[in-house]
């Protein structure tokens, strides 16, 4: 950690600060569009299509252009919507998605992180923030398919943040702390190694428990084109329908590199500089979300919600149980 992160509040350490936050927003707006550009030609490639191809060279900048696009195009706003809250519904389901990369350890010498002691409660705590945002756009739109999938994703997203928080408790046990940096240094001398070993089991509760929480096929019943149009975010345009998309990806990348962080050993690993072994292992995380989602068929809602309460709780409780268990024994 940096001594000015220990040191009383100045104006050049408040400066610091700023000019740090404002690279990780371009670095993670960078990331993020070409994660969408590679999320379209992997599943083309899966598919057997080609993907985009046309702009730039190999497609390169067809995310750019669809960006610049979509910041051009006519801010609609319905007649009979409220128009405050559908104004500022997409500001909030947005900023909670930059937030929670503050906490997240890119490099083992912690630049940009804020290395709180407390870096999981500040995740999950705000990233359900967001959730106020998706259910205030769908009820402002005024619009039926919208008001229909912004109450979908508030039942699914809150019940399946329990058992990703569950999950994680099994790696709070091992590690002893809250602090993401701390967890990722003890699975450095950990015996067990990377904690998706001993925690296999809250691992996979905590991959699907992701997917749902991301509103991503197969749990992507909250926008459901085949049903709903484009559900929560249907009245939206222009660049208030950015605003719910780049929330959507960003959030891709940083339950990605929470995933990474808690059980794959972070920036730890031989030869390579740890920045570089911290994007391997991240973007292997959101590869294996694009496959989910070029493989699998989307459920029905009752059997998205019975199988969070009634399989996913259940398996996390029994995961806490076993890591406490095995910790008194070893």
């Amino acid at each position: 950690m940096f001594s000015w992160q220990t040191q009383p509040l100045t104006w050049m350490h408040f400066l610091g600060m700023l000019i740090g936050a404002v690279i990780v927003l371009f670095l993670v707006l960078f990331i993020v569009m070409y994660t969408i550009y590679f999320e379209r030609k992997v599943i083309g490639w899966m598919q057997n299509r080609i993907g985009p191809n046309r702009v730039g060279p190999f497609g390169l900048l067809q995310s750019a252009a669809d960006v610049f696009k979509l910041l051009l195009k006519e801010d609609i706003i319905p007649a009979n919507a409220d128009r405050p809250m559908f104004l500022i519904a997409p500001i909030i389901a947005f900023v909670p998605s930059f937030m929670v990369l503050a906490v997240i350890p890119y490099t083992a010498t912690h630049i940009f992180t804020a290395g709180l002691n407390v870096g999981v409660l500040y995740y999950i705590a705000l990233s359900s923030i967001s959730i106020v945002g998706i259910v205030l756009g769908g009820w402002a739109s005024n619009n039926k398919y919208s008001l229909v999938g912004g109450l979908r994703s508030a039942a699914q997203m809150i019940s399946y943040e329990i058992p990703l928080g569950l999950s994680i408790l099994g790696v709070i046990m091992l590690a002893g702390s809250l602090n993401l940096n701390t967890i990722v240094t003890h699975q450095a001398t950990d015996r067990f190694g990377w904690y998706i070993i001993p925690q296999i089991i809250g691992f996979v509760v905590f991959v699907i428990a992701a997917i749902a929480e991301l509103n991503r096929t197969p749990f992507d019943l909250p926008e459901a084109e085949s049903e709903l149009v484009a559900g929560y975010f249907t009245e939206y345009t222009g660049f208030r329908f950015a605003f719910y998309m780049l929330a959507e990806y960003v959030y891709v990348f940083a339950i990605s590199a929470l995933g990474t962080t808690l059980f794959l050993g972070g920036w730890e690993g031989p030869f390579l500089p740890s920045w570089l072994w911290f994007a391997i292992k991240t973007s292997a995380f959101i590869f294996f979300l694009f496959w989910v989602r070029a493989t699998m068929p989307r459920i029905r809602i009752d059997q998205l919600m019975g199988f969070a309460w009634k399989v996913l709780i259940p398996v996390a409780l029994f995961n806490i149980l076993l890591t406490g268990a095995l910790s008194l024994i070893l």
